[in-house]
């Protein structure tokens, strides 16, 4: 039996980078992967999305040139078609197909052993994958997450796809039901809708997504209408069927129904850590199959097993896998490096995208913290009239007994970027009398931090 100083358990970007990471500084390692090296985002997830995101918003932006002194387009059918198959085409392009043989060949060129298959923990310091076995010092499991299907009656009969196959399939559906209004349900929305599909958005909670500001998520709602979705909100859906012509009718609670060309499941991801035989080394997972980690990204109660990525639910974005990834691989190399979370950023990137750092009012309420907030709508700041921008809030949340900004959630044209800096003060705990003195480049939208910080910064005095 071959044994190394670290088996890595998923070769997605957290696997990836702890594997290269360990190999560079001369360790051992031996990466197991079922898939794609790299994981889901290059393939299926991010690069994918993203890539019909810009190709919609571009279609989108072109039929309404002569609001910006250009020539508009007003697409039909056959044209809306013919552009959604260029913009497969590139997407197929940027995310080389779901081919993974250049990432593969490089992990291994760095020094790391591959192994195809599904590892398991057959005892301690030993993995078992497809029968052969490889002993380990340290272990990782980094093997990411899965797309949950909702437990719908007749969900299993209708046509639906799932998050992963909707970025990967190139056909064109003339009607869609989106089911779940998160970042990937308002994503696939959207860009769906930019190519003339007919799309409905059902999500159970009261608003989208759940866990931000009620004003910026309503925001993000009024967008999606105003492109064409049918956003239903706190709408359960109780049943499928089968249509007379092989769609998808989905029956709300209340009676209403509403029917589509195909369902997508966007209900949200859970951690893979089914049949990992993590019982053999003592480990109990959360329910809802999370590992529990410590600051360190150490498995609680075990000396040398760790976890990065969506398996822990800390941090469910490629940034977040990728911070947890540095964080195990210096711990493994010697080090003793704690993870801080509290500016973590996260974007939906609709157009314009939802962006937003650290705590909303709500949740900083929840946890005890005597909070002042400050809004700004984006119309305010110049660049908003030059470049026609039509929506936009931006929202902050300070700590009024330490004086620093611990929260900020914003909807609007590039605020993905602008969101940085925030994030930036929040981990830096910048106080807000030093950041309501920060100039900033006329005309930019990063502007609009100036007025909310300059209130609370008299608040505060």
């Amino acid at each position: 039996m071959q044994t190394f100083d670290v088996a890595v358990l998923g070769a997605g970007s957290a696997g990836e980078w702890i594997a290269g990471g360990v190999a560079d500084k001369g360790g051992s390692v031996v990466l197991v992967e079922a898939l794609r090296v790299g994981g889901e985002c290059p393939y299926v997830a991010c690069i994918p999305s993203k890539a019909m995101l810009r190709s919609a918003h571009a279609r989108v932006q072109a039929r309404h040139l002569t609001d910006l002194g250009g020539a508009s387009v007003s697409p039909g059918l056959d044209e809306d078609r013919d552009a959604f198959r260029a913009a497969v085409r590139r997407r197929d392009r940027l995310s080389g197909a779901g081919d993974d043989s250049g990432a593969a060949a490089s992990i291994e060129r760095r020094g790391v052993t591959l192994v195809r298959g599904t590892g398991r923990i057959s005892r301690p310091g030993v993995i078992d994958v497809a029968g052969r076995e490889f002993g380990y010092r340290d272990l990782v499991v980094a093997t990411g997450s899965s797309p949950v299907i909702p437990p719908v009656e007749g969900l299993d009969a209708v046509p639906a796809w799932t998050s992963d196959q909707a970025l990967s399939a190139p056909e064109y559906p003339v009607s869609v039901i989106v089911l779940g209004g998160g970042a990937v349900g308002s994503e696939l929305a959207q860009a769906y809708a930019g190519f003339g599909v007919r799309v409905s958005l059902v999500e159970a909670a009261g608003q989208l997504a759940g866990h931000e500001d009620p004003r910026i998520a309503a925001e993000l709602a009024a967008v999606l209408r105003g492109d064409g979705v049918d956003v239903r909100l706190g709408a359960q859906v109780t049943r499928m069927e089968v249509t007379g012509d092989g769609g998808a009718r989905a029956l709300l609670a209340g009676g209403t129904a509403i029917e589509a060309g195909r369902v997508i499941l966007a209900a949200g991801r859970a951690p893979a850590t089914k049949g990992l035989g993590l019982h053999s080394i003592g480990v109990t997972t959360a329910e809802s199959g999370a590992l529990r980690v410590d600051d360190h990204c150490r498995i609680e109660g075990q000396a040398h097993a760790w976890a990065a990525g969506d398996v822990t639910a800390i941090a469910p974005y490629t940034h977040g896998a990728n911070y947890q990834a540095r964080v195990v691989t210096e711990n493994l190399l010697g080090g003793s490096r704690a993870a801080d979370y509290r500016a973590m950023p996260r974007v939906i990137y609709t157009d314009p995208p939802l962006a937003s750092v650290g705590m909303t009012e709500r949740q900083a309420r929840e946890a005890g913290i005597e909070v002042t907030t400050a809004t700004i709508d984006i119309s305010q700041v110049a660049r908003s009239s030059t470049d026609g921008a039509s929506a936009g809030q931006l929202v902050l949340v300070a700590d009024r007994a330490h004086g620093v900004l611990i929260g900020a959630c914003a909807i609007g044209p590039a605020a993905d970027e602008w969101i940085s800096e925030a994030t930036l003060a929040i981990l830096t705990r910048v106080p807000i009398t030093l950041l309501a003195d920060v100039v900033h480049p006329f005309p930019t939208f990063c502007e609009v931090y100036e007025i909310p910080l300059r209130q609370l910064a008299a608040e505060l005095a």
